[in-house]
């Protein structure tokens, strides 16, 4: 099962020989393995990545994602799934302070 993932995954990979070797299946897995952490996006990559772009820039967190996803060609629709939890907070405390949320009754502590 491992062997034919590896292959399904080649098929979709332009940079890897498509050298079925077993020799060479060591690099080759970890050149896949290298070649997906830059392709696909995970909640903690997503996450640092906001959080750099707004660090290095004036940008607050919801314009920070607006401009990540506008850069690398994503839908604003399917990033749901890649905020985390910390990311969440920091974006309903910014909306909160913008205004773009009502405020809760809930007494919350000045920070």
């Amino acid at each position: 099962m491992k062997s034919e993932t590896k292959v399904s995954i080649l098929n979709f990979l332009p940079n890897i020989s498509k050298n079925s070797s077993h020799t060479n299946s060591g690099s080759m897995e970890k050149e896949v393995n290298e070649l997906l952490k830059e392709k696909f996006l995970c909640q903690n990559k997503f996450t640092s990545d906001i959080e750099t772009l707004v660090l290095n820039s004036e940008l607050n967190y919801i314009e920070a994602i607006i401009t990540y996803c506008e850069e690398n060609n994503i839908e604003l629709e399917s990033v749901n799934k890649l905020i985390s939890k910390p990311l969440k907070e920091k974006l309903k405390a910014e909306a909160l302070d913008l205004n773009y949320l009502k405020k809760t009754t809930r007494s919350r502590l000045p920070i």
